[in-house]
């Protein structure tokens, strides 16, 4: 393996410096804390947005959020925030642990081991961390 970080990890660096130069306390910047600014949208609300609100016979928000999921895991699951809160909105969209790990699961023929790994240990991260109601523990 080679010691040059991907890209993502160079634009987080750069992110990271470009924040510290603005405001030296950011030194200890962490995208996930930048996470628990967005609040989960409500089911009611995620369903009028994206569910069955605008086409009474299509998919509702779960099964959206499901489908957002599995693309996330195709893609290697690089997006960290946004695999984390595509899991976050679909456990409050309905989808249980279960639903969560077998989407991410039915990925790993398409998207291969390693991809569905890293999205199977970020959606931990949610499912581990919060609390039944769905708040941060």
């Amino acid at each position: 393996m080679s010691d040059t970080p991907n890209p993502f990890e160079q634009m987080m660096r750069q992110m990271q410096d470009m924040a510290k130069s603005m405001n030296p306390a950011m030194d200890a910047f962490s995208p996930k804390a930048f996470e628990a600014m967005w609040q989960t949208m409500p089911r009611d609300l995620m369903e009028m947005t994206f569910g069955k609100g605008l086409n009474p016979e299509g998919l509702d928000a779960k099964t959206r959020l499901l489908l957002t999921l599995a693309g996330l895991t195709m893609q290697g699951a690089q997006a960290d925030t946004a695999v984390r809160l595509t899991v976050r909105h679909a456990r409050e969209a309905g989808a249980t642990d279960a639903e969560v790990a077998e989407t991410i699961a039915t990925m790993s023929m398409f998207a291969g081991v390693p991809a569905t790994n890293r999205a199977m240990s970020l959606a931990r991260e949610v499912m581990d961390g919060e609390t039944e109601e769905g708040k941060d523990t």
